[in-house]
């Protein structure tokens, strides 16, 4: 499904020292304007933006940037099993993608997060030695607790769906967790490590040192960023960081159970790259 004078996507696993990772290489049309790794959302919401994200894959790499979709440790098709993923591995895979890409390309790449995916972006940024040339951040986490407090209401809404009770709430499945036991959600072997990690995650405190482009879904073009999000970003200015605010009227294709395009997203977020390369 490649776009006019794009070919088709370069699908490979990549080794690293945590098992094989399933990625696909979308190559630039013409000069090199850049390169980005692709950081998928989280459990089923990966499933539901493929589409979006192969789309937009495709429109960046048609004026010259190259751009890996990776698939995280136990999810899609790379190695291991979701049970034993952890954030601290995700991260390892991260900067195993960023190293392939640069490798290849020659210059310092960025990345692209969406969702929970934009949160694990915003941590390798300010954690790595060098950061990122920029993120590109699609509808971002900023608070992992309260992300992981949705994750496991979704454990609680089932239980009561059987006809059970709600067993103690989410103070009950945490502090299960902290005991070391893994939970079944959704289909989801949550384990220990890798809900510490998410737990742990908070964007406030981590203002990337890099250009930062933050695009949000909104209902109607008339809406404006949403209040916890416009105070993310506001604190990440104040203490340095150059961002971008992009928002995108369209549907929320990530939560949505039928597949639905966000053409809106995919103008906006190419319209930035593609201006910021064109003045680099």
């Amino acid at each position: 499904m490649g776009a006019p004078g794009h070919a088709p996507a370069d699908a490979f696993f990549l080794d690293t020292a945590d098992g094989p990772r399933f990625c696909l290489y979308h190559a630039p049309v013409g000069e090199m304007r850049g390169a980005l790794v692709y950081l998928h959302p989280f459990a089923e919401e990966m499933n539901r933006a493929r589409r979006m994200a192969a789309l937009q894959a495709r429109a960046l790499a048609a004026p010259g940037f190259a751009v890996l979709l990776l698939d995280l440790h136990g999810c899609g098709d790379s190695g291991g099993d979701f049970g034993d993923a952890s954030w601290d591995g995700w991260l390892r895979d991260v900067a195993q993608a960023r190293g392939w890409i640069e490798q290849k390309t020659g210059c310092t790449a960025g990345l692209w997060g969406l969702r929970l995916g934009a949160l694990l972006a915003v941590c390798h940024a300010q954690r790595a030695p060098v950061p990122p040339a920029r993120l590109l951040l699609w509808q971002p986490v900023t608070i992992g607790s309260g992300y992981l407090n949705q994750f496991l209401r979704l454990k609680l809404a089932g239980e009561l769906l059987a006809g059970g009770s709600d067993s103690g709430g989410t103070d009950a499945l945490r502090e299960a967790l902290k005991a070391g036991e893994s939970l079944e959600i959704a289909g989801y072997a949550l384990s220990p490590a890798l809900a510490d990690g998410i737990d742990a995650a908070d964007a406030r405190a981590l203002a990337p040192r890099c250009t930062i482009d933050w695009c949000e879904v909104v209902a109607a073009p008339e809406r404006p960023l949403p209040p916890a999000a416009a105070r993310v970003v506001e604190t990440w200015r104040l203490q340095g960081s150059r961002v971008n605010v992009h928002l995108a009227a369209g549907p929320q294709f990530w939560a949505a159970p039928e597949t639905v395009d966000c053409p809106n997203l995919i103008a906006a977020s190419s319209a930035a790259l593609t201006h910021d390369a064109a003045n680099a």
